[in-house]
């Protein structure tokens, strides 16, 4: 499982993959995800490595519940993605 860290008033989580192919996937698992809970993350990818941070700009751009539920559901996407690295 990922490990995120709190730095600068935001949680940030790195997730490597197999391919850029697998990355893209997982985004676009997160994308609907965010979308669900209301809630869009910053990231950033290059080939097989997504960076994400997360901050409630709604609570002055600082970590909230609100980031550590998104967490953990874009953790439990990427649990399923560990059988093909």
């Amino acid at each position: 499982m990922i490990h995120w860290i709190e730095k600068d008033n935001k949680l940030i989580g790195e997730f490597l993959f197999k391919d850029f192919s697998q990355a893209w996937a997982f985004m676009s698992e997160v994308a609907m995800l965010a979308e669900k809970q209301n809630h869009h993350p910053e990231w950033t990818n290059i080939w097989n490595s997504v960076r994400i941070k997360l901050s409630t700009h709604d609570a002055g751009n600082m970590v909230t519940d609100k980031d550590r539920k998104l967490a953990e559901s874009i953790n439990r996407v990427f649990d399923r993605y560990q059988d093909y690295t």
